[in-house]
């Protein structure tokens, strides 16, 4: 049986519509295209359905034949959410009040999908954490109000079956899977406190030994938590907005590593800087890390936070595994030059090196061979667009907005997990009529006045290091400092090898204080002159064997060492 193909829902300014995915990539012909502006669009979890508002009411139908589930008379929805088993639509407008109901209007709703009845009105007046967060299975849901957890069961939202009271609850995730759910809690610290992330597993909530793990630290305003597929571990973004040491205008980020089974530590990072992305493998077994400051590293580590391979360093702020996890994507977005490295994870090899500039948006499409980049507005209100590319770097399809339109939001129709099978990774570009665009290589610029000469090193802003594979042997164990001292010794043993021995007839080139006078003032201040010269030379060709590269004036120096020699020969006779 052949796979399925998976749809892109695609959003802006002329209205929604679903395009089938490669290898056909033409509009998906049981679905009538809404020509009226969407203000939301959303897939079920297991992408059977697709919901959208169009400022008139929302529609929920089905992805396959377009037929209607459900509509509700919903003009003011801005989000949109599906329950995991398709049972609830959950609905969110921003909260407002009237004169005639000071207490304003209930702008959470949670509705019956397919009967289309109102099974709950809540208040949510912030847009963070808005819906409730379901267990895979639905026999639980939790959400946050004033500062408690409550949680449901079974979806009956008229009675609260448990509560996490903590005080100062700032967010929360629960976890992926089935029963038993877990729930990882951050609470900010306060008077000299630190915060902490906890680790509870339903219904076992309260008590001091409740907790399954905890982790505290100082200097974080805020958090970022991230639980792997199989809700083993939780990783925790910690980032406060000021930097004490002045290092970084943007503040400090830290990563911590917590287990359920109670183990936790941080994540030793080998660069500082900010962490742009942390992103968690599929299998659940490493987790990639871009961080330190441009140009970024990525490494990816094991469960035990030990680094399993090191990525160099290079124009990167983002992370993107593929759903099957065989191939990973480090990306340049925002304001760097769109820059995508495309590795087989396996082989920790470079598949490709396409690029994609002023993307603002970047997703994998769920049968892991194609990824779908997009200009969006309001990031970028010009060069609205969004191309279809195999990961090999060709692009299959390329769709730029009409003139005076937006593009707002491209999404990829989700699938279950093993829906697609894990390919072999392919190394050769695949077939495209519109070609790929790999990155040109980068030179260094030259004055007119200097391009008809021979090219030569230039000095680098910053250095670059390669991929952990492309190091030579001996520096992937020494550290910088013993690396650089180990340059050193080995350009100073090839200098003395291949220097030619000294004619006996010269006087060596010494410093020495012993050395006899000429018993002529002049012819002294001459050859003290010209040993200075000499010794300079000897350290400007150190440097040069070190790894530095020289100035034009310094270069000429170099090159009068034989006239030097000469001169102070014929001196000393």
């Amino acid at each position: 049986m052949a796979p399925p193909i998976p749809l892109l829902a695609v959003r802006g300014s002329d209205g929604t519509s679903l395009l089938s995915g490669p290898p056909t990539c033409e509009q998906h012909s049981s679905f009538q295209r809404d020509a009226r502006p969407s203000r939301c669009v959303s897939f079920s979890r297991d992408g059977t359905l697709f919901s959208w508002c169009n400022g008139q009411n929302v529609s929920v139908v089905n992805s396959s034949d377009g037929s209607v589930v459900s509509t509700f008379d919903l003009p003011k929805t801005s989000l949109l959410q599906i329950s995991p088993l398709n049972n609830i639509l959950a609905t969110w407008q921003p909260y407002s009040k009237a004169q005639d109901s000071p207490q304003g209007e209930a702008n959470l709703q949670l509705w019956d999908v397919q009967s289309g009845q109102l099974i709950k009105a809540l208040y949510q007046k912030k847009v963070e954490s808005w819906c409730p967060s379901w267990s895979d299975d639905e026999k639980i849901s939790v959400r946050s109000v004033n500062n408690e957890l409550q949680f449901y069961e079974n979806n009956d939202f008229k009675t609260i079956s448990n509560k996490l009271h903590m005080q100062k609850v700032s967010d929360f995730v629960l976890s992926p899977g089935e029963a038993p759910s877990k729930v990882c809690v951050y609470v900010p610290g306060s008077k000299g406190a630190p915060s902490f992330v906890r680790l509870y597993q339903y219904p076992v909530l309260g008590g001091p030994t409740a907790a399954l793990a905890n982790k505290s630290f100082f200097q974080a305003d805020r958090v970022t938590m991230q639980w792997n597929k199989r809700a083993s571990a939780v990783l925790v973004t910690a980032s406060s907005e000021v930097d004490k040491s002045g290092a970084s205008y943007y503040g400090t980020q830290t990563l911590h590593y917590l287990a359920a089974s109670g183990e936790t530590s941080q994540v030793p990072l080998a660069k500082n800087g900010p962490i742009y992305d942390v992103a968690w493998s599929p299998g659940s077994t490493e987790f990639c890390v871009v961080y330190g400051f441009m140009p970024a590293k990525a490494t990816v580590y094991s469960l035990k936070c030990d680094p399993l391979f090191d990525f160099g360093t290079g124009p990167r702020n983002a992370a993107y595994y593929s759903p099957q996890g065989n191939i990973l994507v480090l990306a340049g977005f925002g304001n760097l030059r769109g820059q995508m490295e495309v590795w087989d994870v396996k082989k920790y090899k470079q598949v490709s090196k396409p690029q994609a500039p002023d993307a603002t948006h970047f997703s994998w499409c769920p049968d892991g061979e194609h990824v779908v980049t997009a200009t969006c507005s309001p990031r970028l209100r010009v060069s609205n667009g969004f191309k279809i590319w195999h990961y090999t770097g060709s692009v299959l399809l390329q769709r730029d907005a009409v003139e005076g339109a937006e593009l707002w939001e491209v999404r990829w129709q989700p699938f279950p997990d093993g829906s697609f099978p894990e390919r072999p990774v392919r190394y050769q570009t695949a077939p495209s009529g519109l070609g790929s665009t790999q990155a040109p290589p980068t030179t260094a610029y030259r004055p007119p006045a200097l391009r008809h000469l021979p090219a030569t090193p230039s000095a680098k802003l910053h250095e670059e290091e390669p991929p952990q594979n492309l190091r030579p042997a001996a520096e992937k164990s020494l550290s910088k400092s013993a690396l650089k001292n180990q340059k050193k010794r080995e350009a100073k043993k090839a200098k003395q090898e291949a220097k030619p021995e000294p004619p006996s007839d010269p006087a060596p080139v010494s410093d020495s204080q012993s050395e006899p006078s000429s018993g002529d003032p002049e012819t002294d201040k001459k050859i003290k002159n010209l040993k200075k010269k000499l010794k300079a030379i000897e350290e400007l060709k150190d440097q040069q064997a070190a790894g530095k590269v020289l100035q034009k004036n310094q270069l000429e120096k170099v090159q009068k060492e034989e006239q030097l020699l000469k001169e102070l020969q014929e001196i000393t006779l």
